[in-house]
């Protein structure tokens, strides 16, 4: 019995032990260094986050599988959605690349990649919908509403490694505008359509003339 509980003590000093020194590994640096989300994630952050994240979503949704057909019609709706919704973060092909996504901490994963490729339809539906804990994704919708729309942005993910140039441009059309943007494309589609500048024209008045 002694040598049973010699042991457990054992092990557990040893944990604490590892505990401390990772601890220390994560936090002294940071003394140095301070916090700030342009920093990348350190290995360990990384893991104890992935770990955190997979350990959140119910078991049930492990093995859960798209009900919806990634249809073309599917995938013009969800690649519309993600352009308006998902984009300004994620970018439209997925890679996380956009000014917010790189000021996030951490940081979006590139989605083409296996890390978000190889989760199941359930994970990443639970994902979506009820967003991740201490990160910039945020929870869309209440529980049970608009559960098509879900999983048609899943059925988008698992289409985003193939996504062609063309449907990337396609999407650009569909990404919010500042109201600058909207006034510069207004602009360029009036001269490129024979039309006139929307800015002011001089006026040139003959001598003499009421002015």
């Amino acid at each position: 019995m002694s040598r049973i509980l010699g042991r457990i003590l054992t092990y557990f000093f040893v944990a604490v032990v590892l505990f401390l020194i990772g601890g220390a590994a994560i936090f002294i640096p940071v003394i140095h260094r301070g916090f700030s989300a342009r920093d990348k994630p350190s290995m360990i952050e990384a893991s104890l986050a992935t770990s955190m994240r997979d350990m959140a979503i119910p078991s049930r949704y492990k093995t859960m599988t798209n009900p919806i057909a990634a249809t073309p019609d599917v995938l013009s709706e969800a690649k519309a959605h993600w352009a308006d919704h998902c984009a300004v973060c994620h970018a439209n092909n997925g890679t996380g690349d956009t000014m917010f996504g790189k000021g996030l901490y951490p940081r979006p994963p590139d989605m083409r990649l296996r890390d978000t490729q190889q989760m199941s339809d359930g994970q990443l539906y639970y994902t979506i919908k009820n967003g991740v804990r201490l990160s910039g994704m945020p929870a869309f919708g209440e529980p049970g509403d608009n559960d098509l729309a879900t999983w048609q942005l899943v059925s988008f993910i698992r289409h985003l490694p193939s996504l062609t140039q063309d449907e990337e441009l396609k999407m650009e059309r569909l990404n919010p505008k500042t109201p600058e943007e909207i006034e510069e494309e207004q602009e360029e589609d009036n001269f490129l359509n024979g039309g006139s500048s929307s800015q002011p024209q001089p006026q040139y008045h003959s001598k003499g003339e009421d002015r």
